[in-house]
Parts: C-alpha cells; sequence; structure tokens
C-alpha cells in the first residue's frame, strides 16, 4: 500500500481543491481540510482540527482517504479519531514537506492493525 498515493477507489481527481472540504474519521468530524498536496509520492491532507484537539493541524497521507465526496465537500478517512490524535504531532511551519517526519508519519499509519 502506497501510503502517499491516493487509492484508486477513494475518488480523487488530479488537480481537484480540496481546500475547505470536511473530514470525517470512521467515528466523527475531525475538523476541515487547511491545505493538500497531490504530489507523486507525497500526497497528502493537513486538517485544521479547530476545537477538537485544540486548534491544531494534523497530516494525514492519502492513502488513508477511503472516499472523497465533492458533492458534499467531505473526506472520509480509515482511521479513528484517537489514532488521528495520536500520531506524530504536525507543524506546518517545520513539517510541510520534509521527509524526515513524512516517514515517522507513514511508520506511524503504516503500523496500525490492518493496514
Amino acid at each position: 500500500m502506497d501510503m502517499w498515493g491516493y487509492a484508486l477507489t477513494a475518488g480523487f481527481t488530479t488537480g481537484a481543491d480540496l481546500t475547505g472540504f470536511k473530514v470525517e474519521a470512521t467515528d466523527g468530524s475531525i475538523g476541515k481540510v487547511d491545505k493538500h498536496s497531490d504530489a507523486v509520492g507525497a500526497a497528502c491532507i493537513v486538517v485544521d482540527t479547530g476545537m477538537w484537539i485544540f486548534g491544531k493541524h494534523v497530516l494525514l497521507p492519502a492513502g488513508v482517504i477511503s472516499r472523497i465526496d465533492p458533492d458534499e465537500r467531505k473526506i472520509y478517512v480509515a482511521r479513528t479519531k484517537e489514532e488521528i490524535k495520536n500520531a506524530p504531532e504536525f507543524d506546518k511551519e517545520k513539517h510541510l514537506g520534509d521527509p524526515t517526519y513524512h516517514e515517522s508519519v507513514g511508520t506511524y499509519y503504516m503500523g496500525m492493525p490492518g493496514h
């Protein structure tokens, strides 16, 4: 499984703007897309969690996205809120585009049972 690429079944269209889409974990909403990248080998979304985890941002590799609904402007991810909350902390000033950070996030999500 390529953690940094959109699954063919996710419904991602190259060049689509996902900014502002709501993001739904398997057990509820986690926030809205602040930034996204569809770069080959580094596709991801950055989610502004608002008050859910005190205004922090989380980076989710495209590989955890199960479905994108352009009509509802929602992205569904195949992880729970707790799994996302426990991911390596994201600082957009330090970590966006940092290959070492991307590796630690990819390792975290790939190490989950069933993935």
